[in-house]
């Protein structure tokens, strides 16, 4: 990415919880390509320095560690960040797949901790100080759309941050609130199976596929910073899967 060819998010500011990997690194790369200046925040300290010292080269970068569980720390890290122009909400830890019988629901209930409680209260205490004419966007997934063996939990924490992004766009109006739902993505959130496992998990899966391969970060990046850009786009669940919920 040329920063001397971007600009597009010249002058802007951009935070993107859950910044330091997978989908959130790649938002937040693509946000600072495009003249951006940008906070990522994550519950992990290592990573978080580790993200910022690979990224600080590009441009004007943050970094801040965040638990997304603890309330009181989240509001506290909007009021020192301040005025802003785009959330981007990618926060998420391992999937908990597995069947009703067999899944940990301490598990599933952090599940939802995480990705719809933590989006929830980004939503509640970063709100208020995003200028006019930005946008949150969150992350929801295409689980929501296509029902899978073992995807109940998953599924349903998707489900509902899909309603929760409609919601929003209508109460927090002129603010426009959005999310992506993508499909089967090469990240870490995969990282707890085997590497085998995981790499003949990718290959079967491209093969199926309309595009021929599962999705890398940087496409859902991609969508994240169509909709930070798009004045017109709100109240909207932007699918980047590959034609998964096709085939």
């Amino acid at each position: 990415m040329d920063r001397n060819k971007a600009g597009r998010l010249e002058g802007k500011k951009v935070v993107v919880l859950g910044g330091s990997s997978g989908i959130g690194y790649a938002v937040a790369e693509y946000a600072l390509a495009q003249g951006a200046e940008v906070v990522i925040a994550s519950s992990d300290p290592g990573r978080v320095a580790t993200a910022a010292e690979s990224l600080a080269p590009r441009a004007s970068i943050h970094g801040h560690t965040l638990d997304l569980t603890d309330e009181a720390a989240i509001q506290a890290f909007f009021a020192k960040t301040g005025r802003f122009d785009h959330l981007v909400f990618t926060a998420g830890d391992s999937l908990a797949v597995g069947t009703i019988e067999a899944t940990d629901l301490s598990l599933a209930r952090r599940a939802f901790e995480i990705r719809y409680w933590g989006a929830v209260a980004a939503v509640k205490y970063g709100s208020p100080h995003i200028a006019t004419g930005g946008s949150i966007v969150l992350t929801t997934g295409i689980a929501a759309l296509r029902a899978r063996h073992g995807f109940a939990f998953v599924a349903s924490v998707c489900g509902a941050v899909e309603a929760l992004t409609r919601a929003l766009a209508v109460e927090l109006a002129p603010l426009r609130v959005n999310a992506v739902s993508p499909g089967l993505i090469a990240t870490n959130l995969w990282g707890n199976m085997p590497d085998a496992d995981r790499q003949t998990l990718y290959a079967q899966a491209g093969e199926r596929l309309l595009v021929g391969r599962v999705g890398e970060a940087r496409d859902v990046a991609a969508a994240c910073l169509y909709l930070m850009e798009n004045a017109f786009a709100t109240g909207q669940v932007h699918v980047v899967d590959g034609g998964g919920v096709l085939v």
